[in-house]
């Protein structure tokens, strides 16, 4: 059996991701894939990592975990979503690094399901947005705070992705841009539910819902309508178009107001995370999905 982790990170699809494929759940199913209820397994797996970090797991944690999920012999691949599976928002950073116990977690959760085959998920932000967004999800009062002195400017995904790489290099990880998201939705989805473009999915267009305006979303709905059967690459092409001329600029515009940072150091922080995720994706092991 395959088991893919969507492990978030925080603040990125908001678990819009999996509430999609369990839009999809019966359909999937069918395919031999099953995507459970996340409340079915959250605490269970945090209780499991937390007791492979101290001591050996019992001989039935492997069975224990398809019983909560329900997973049976039919069952090819299990998809799990927690984007606390690294740690909670105010462990997203520290030592310079995002998530120092990513490599600790993972590897406590390919002991739990072997001898299945582990694969990752990971969608990335650009860190101009991500650390003033996870403060109010952390006991911390400012991004200086969350960073505990670090420098923004030192943090680098790429440093996360090459540790995890190091220390599990039979682990596949699958990584793609949060600004991304709507311009690679039903790809993501079906690279996360291993199927391939043949599959119908529900909720396609989703996301669009909440980025285009009123008007542009009849448009778009209208122009779909008439067109049956785009392909994947086809259906990307279309969505680009239409975020381009008709998106709401308050869904698709962030305003970045960080005490201390002006436009330069904003500027300075996305133009390192362009060349960081350049760097990610010529990682050996890394499938980079991108537009």
């Amino acid at each position: 059996m395959q088991v893919a982790i969507h492990a978030g990170a925080h603040r990125t699809d908001d678990g819009r991701l999996l509430a999609c494929l369990r839009d999809n759940a019966e359909a999937l199913r069918a395919c031999g894939t099953n995507v459970p209820e996340p409340e079915s397994y959250h605490r269970k797996l945090r209780d499991l990592i937390q007791t492979a970090q101290q001591s050996a797991l019992p001989p039935d944690t492997r069975a224990a975990m398809a019983e909560v999920t329900g997973t049976d012999e039919h069952t090819a691949r299990l998809v799990l979503d927690n984007p606390g599976f690294f740690g909670t928002p105010k462990m997203a950073v520290g030592d310079a690094r995002f998530y120092p116990a990513a490599d600790i977690r993972l590897a406590c959760f390919q002991q739990i399901f072997a001898p299945d085959g582990i694969e990752l998920f990971l969608g990335l932000r650009n860190p101009a947005a991500l650390l003033p967004a996870l403060v109010p999800d952390t006991p911390f009062s400012s991004v200086g705070d969350l960073l505990r002195g670090a420098d923004p400017l030192d943090l680098r995904w790429s440093e996360m992705i090459a540790r995890l790489r190091s220390a599990l290099p039979d682990i596949p990880v699958t990584v793609w841009c949060n600004e991304d998201t709507p311009l690679i939705w039903t790809r993501l989805l079906r690279a996360m539910a291993g199927i391939d473009e043949t599959v119908p999915l529900s909720g396609e267009f989703s996301l669009l819902r909440e980025i285009l305006t009123e008007t542009g979303l009849a448009r778009f709905d209208a122009f779909v309508e008439r067109r049956t059967g785009l392909g994947d690459a086809q259906k990307a092409r279309v969505v680009a178009a239409f975020l381009e001329k008709v998106a709401d600029p308050e869904a698709v515009e962030e305003e970045i107001d960080v005490p201390g940072w002006d436009g330069g150091t904003v500027a300075q922080l996305s133009a390192l995370y362009d060349t960081d995720v350049a760097e990610i994706a010529e990682m050996e092991g890394v499938r980079m999905i991108r537009p």
